[in-house]
């Protein structure tokens, strides 16, 4: 327990003067926000990678695969793969390039400023998605530091979860944009290191035992399913393209002509450790059968726990620290992404803060981090659901209202801003109801599919029946395109 304490101290300790640092290289809200758009693209591909899979890579995917088999892996794995390179091929240098152009450094700025809607509503609704599912994710990444501290040190959950709150806010309060991608860079190595060894040694440990995981759990390799439940499972990769905290990324990159190094390291990073984090959940199955695993089984256990519990049997104490620290560092990576959204939403795009000074605005932004955080711990703390369950719900919202949005904005000239508004409105609102009264007995139903589809057929209907944007918001959107398209030629 000791060597764990010293081992988080330090690696805590690192977090905190990356964000000092980071801090007097920030002057104004701009670099608290995105960084001055100045990260090259190792940086941000693994910060993006990050900050997606958050504590899900590490708890939530290792526990479906280890109750379910891989039915969930396999699908979910595919669909995310698939978006995410869809997301770096056909958003990423076109938002990169547009926002530019718009003055846009958040995603209801860049909204706004596309359709030039000068009445506020697209900017006003556009936060409001944000400010709701946003602390919805920030809840679930805090809810994976809480199995964590509480794995490891024995710690109540309401000691940990206010652990959790604290290590998150500090270093995101400090530097801002850059403080948050280059600790997701170190988080997302140490990530991708933890699920190497775990995955070997894990190997290793069962090779030779005589245990037969299909024989255990007869779903373990068993990834067949309904075309509805394969489906929903896949639609998970629709989500990409409307992540607020993934497009900042995008807007924050060095140059469009980073975009495809960064989309080659990024899509790497990602299919190696879903890959490896399927096959742990696998190997949990075997290892357990062989010597049950502690918070495994018996009363109060929990799946999501399979990846904490091998690592304490596998590693000595002073490697499984390490291996822990993987963990957390795969809970900030998201919650520090997403709480920089969510209070950029709160100084960029609602109308109080605009007559202020950038300098001030950046400190608003820091109390903002400090705040949303406060919301978040109290959600977290009151609610009941697994990880994978609330990642689920605030990726769909979205996924189905901003995915569609951005695409056809970035690809099509004809999308208007009542077109932009009723595919908020219809995505959003699809993900509530499906989520809350529609059932399928049998099936494994994600709001996400039915929400970005319709929420994409709204933009298309209505935009025809509207006007056409002006010819200035053309004139910045065809430039953007051209210059896209000479770089990748």
């Amino acid at each position: 327990m000791t060597i764990y304490t010293i081992q988080f101290g330090l690696y805590l300790l690192l977090m905190l003067g990356i964000g000092y640092y980071s801090m007097k290289k920030t002057s104004n809200n701009e670099d608290f926000l995105i960084g001055g758009r100045s990260l090259g693209p190792v940086t941000t591909a693994i910060s993006a990678g990050a900050s997606d899979m958050s504590s899900w890579l590490l708890l939530g995917l290792p526990g479906a695969v280890f109750a379910g088999g891989l039915v969930e892996g396999v699908w979910i794995s595919l669909g995310l793969i698939l978006g995410a390179y869809c997301n770096w091929l056909f958003v990423a240098g076109r938002l990169r390039a547009l926002t530019e152009r718009l003055d846009a450094v958040t995603l209801p700025t860049y909204i706004a400023n596309r359709f030039n809607d000068t009445s506020g509503l697209l900017k006003s609704v556009s936060t409001l998605v944000i400010l709701i599912f946003f602390t919805l994710y920030v809840a679930s990444g805090l809810k994976g530091g809480t199995l964590l501290f509480a794995h490891t040190f024995g710690a109540t959950e309401q000691t940990a979860l206010l652990v959790t709150t604290v290590v998150v806010v500090s270093y995101t309060f400090l530097g801002g944009y850059m403080a948050v991608c280059w600790t997701d860079l170190i988080q997302g190595l140490l990530m991708l290191t933890a699920l190497v060894f775990c995955a070997v040694l894990g190997t290793i440990a069962i090779s030779g035992t005589g245990t037969d995981i299909a024989a255990v759990n007869p779903k373990a390799f068993n990834f067949t399913t309904s075309w509805l439940t394969g489906a929903s499972l896949m639609a998970w990769g629709f989500g990409y393209f409307g992540q607020p905290h993934i497009l900042a990324r995008f807007i924050g990159i060095r140059s469009v002509e980073a975009v495809p190094h960064a989309r080659r390291v990024g899509i790497s990073w990602m299919i190696i450790c879903l890959v490896l984090s399927s096959l742990i959940g696998l190997i949990g199955i075997g290892y357990n059968d062989v010597a049950p695993l502690a918070g495994i089984n018996g009363p109060g256990a929990n799946a999501e726990r399979i990846f904490l519990a091998l690592s304490s049997a596998l590693f000595h104490p002073v490697f499984g620290g390490f291996v822990l620290a993987a963990v957390l560092a795969a809970v900030m990576s998201t919650a520090d992404s997403q709480l920089l959204v969510l209070t950029s939403s709160l100084t960029e795009d609602l109308p109080f803060f605009q007559k202020m000074n950038d300098k001030t605005k950046a400190w608003i932004s820091r109390f903002g981090v400090v705040g949303f955080a406060l919301i978040s711990f109290a959600i977290a703390a009151n609610d009941s659901g697994s990880i994978l369950g609330m990642v689920g719900y605030a990726w769909g919202g979205f996924g189905a209202a901003f995915g569609p949005l951005v695409i056809l904005s970035l690809l099509w000239r004809g999308t208007t801003k009542h077109g932009a508004l009723a595919g908020m409105v219809v995505g959003a609102a699809t993900i509530f109801i499906v989520k809350n009264f529609v059932q399928i007995d049998g099936e494994y139903f994600y709001e996400l599919l039915p929400g970005f589809v319709l929420a994409f057929v709204a933009i298309i209907v209505v935009s025809l029946m509207t006007a056409k944007p002006d010819e200035l918001t053309l004139e910045k959107f065809d430039e953007a395109q051209k210059e896209t398209l000479r770089l990748r030629a």
